[in-house]
């Protein structure tokens, strides 16, 4: 290999809180223009920041589930940079003694003949800080206003080793450390809306050298974006090198539409930002009974909802990596499989036909909104020979779209099963006598053509009918010469 890619991540995760990380402000999302602020985020002169205690707290329980060190003695600073959306001119982070360091998180990757294999990737720290402003820039007009609703909004930002070597592991890293966020119920991860963002570091190199020159590339809103952006960086810095041109440490704008980065400034280094401690916020000392608590308050994550799943519930791995794909799509789960006490079905039902009806609808796993009730009723019936599977899938559907109530919907559209011997004689007799050919063939050895012969007893008997009762009667009567 002539080049190979060194990267790292920082990560920054809103967290979702209700207030901000210094003030009481809402965190909301969409408010009007300066409507969540107050003098403490809008820099206002002499008001003073107040650390909201949740935030600590998320921070410890991720710092927790990514295996990190807990700062006993943590301590905030002051990130000094000029920016219009900075009203103070300065950001409250951390840089000398973050709230988590020394971390990792285990990725699934695919080595080169496919096998799964587990790379641990390193998170140098987590610290916690304030989110600054937003500029909205009027094309028509020229102008650039500030929006200061963002200011303060709680951030961590996890800070990776370099140890990623390619996009893939750069992903599998991403969506392991979201489903841990979603799992805490820290953030929300919508990426969309700006509440998980990363900023990618890349440098190649020789093999066995000293690492190269770095660049930070911004403005990733998406997984495909994040890949796109890699590709590209990493063939820009080789063909550059390989043309006897030098590297600049520098930070990059992503522009997605045009599917090439470019330079926005250079990249500082830590002394740049000229670092001190705040002298508005006292230090943070945690005992060890807040840490225990903190520990003992982790919920199930993802990776422990499968094992549970697979072990005790005999589901397959496959199936329990879909399940746990969201913790929206695992509540229900767990809901449907307790009330309806069938847990195969109940997996086999959200990784079947409700998966289907999302993708249809374009619904999102974090929205998914149904009746986990009306599902485990339906299994019931199911299970319990009341409806037949044709009658099973379209009621599905029905509560679905439009939340119906399923026992009122089946007696209303006639799909109770009916086990009436003579009715289904009646059925058989009829596709008997129109399909001599067919029943000639079974007859003679072709059994393939019950398949269809079947189907046409269902089909008279419409969906209603009882499939057991039909298939034993159609063997009887086919037999009989």
């Amino acid at each position: 290999m002539k080049w190979e890619t060194v990267i790292g991540l920082e990560v920054h995760a809103e967290l979702s809180t209700k207030s901000k990380i210094f003030c009481g402000c809402s965190t909301s999302f969409g408010g009007g223009p300066n409507t969540h602020v107050c003098p403490g985020c809008s820099g206002m002169p002499g008001a003073l920041p107040v650390l909201n205690r949740a935030v600590l707290e998320y921070a410890m329980k991720l710092g927790i589930a990514l295996n990190c060190e807990i700062t006993r003695h943590s301590t905030f600073d002051r990130k000094n940079y000029f920016y219009p959306d900075l009203p103070n001119a300065y950001q409250i982070s951390q840089l000398y003694a973050p709230i988590c360091r020394n971390g990792w998180l285990e990725i699934d990757v695919n080595g080169q003949d496919g096998d799964g294999t587990k790379k641990k990737i390193g998170i140098h720290q987590i610290h916690m800080e304030e989110d600054a402003g937003k500029l909205v820039h009027d094309t028509k007009s020229g102008s650039t206003f500030m929006d200061f609703n963002r200011c303060g909004v709680p951030l961590l930002e996890i800070v990776s080793r370099p140890d990623f070597s390619n996009a893939a592991e750069v992903i599998a890293y991403l969506e392991k450390l979201r489903e841990t966020l979603l799992y805490l119920e820290i953030c929300d991860c919508k990426m969309q809306e700006g509440s998980i963002r990363a900023d990618v570091n890349l440098s190649v190199r020789k093999p066995g050298s000293e690492l190269g020159v770095r660049t930070e590339t911004k403005n990733l809103n998406s997984f495909k974006a994040i890949v796109r952006a890699i590709e590209y960086e990493q063939e820009r810095q080789i063909e550059v090198l390989e043309d006897g041109g030098k590297l600049f440490q520098e930070t990059r704008r992503w522009d997605d539409d045009k599917g090439i980065s470019y330079g926005m400034r250079s990249k500082g280094n830590a002394q740049d930002y000229r670092y001190f401690p705040d002298p508005d916020l006292p230090p943070i000392n945690i005992d060890e009974n807040w840490l225990t608590s903190v520990r003992e308050s982790l919920p199930e994550l993802a990776y422990q909802k499968r094992e549970r799943y697979i072990c005790d519930m005999g589901i397959t791995e496959s199936t329990a990596v879909v399940l746990t794909v969201h913790k929206n799509v695992s509540d229900l789960f767990e809901a449907v499989a307790e009330q309806s006490k069938q847990s195969i079905e109940a997996a086999n039902l959200i990784t079947g036909e409700i998966m289907r009806l999302m993708n249809n609808a374009n619904v999102l796993p974090e929205d998914l909104v149904i009746d986990a009730g009306k599902l485990s009723t339906l299994i019931v019936l199911v299970t319990g020979g009341k409806i037949n599977r044709s009658a099973y899938k379209e009621t599905i559907e029905a509560v679905f779209t439009n939340n119906i109530d399923p026992e009122k919907y089946i007696a209303e559209k006639g799909l109770m099963m009916v086990s009436d011997d003579n009715a289904v004689a009646e059925a058989i007799k009829a596709v008997i006598s129109e399909n001599a050919d067919s029943v000639a063939d079974y007859r003679g050895g072709k059994e393939k053509v019950f398949g269809f012969l079947m189907g046409m007893v269902m089909k008279k008997r419409g969906k209603g009918g009882n499939p057991e009762i039909a298939k034993a009667k159609l063997e009887e009567m086919l037999k009989a010469q």
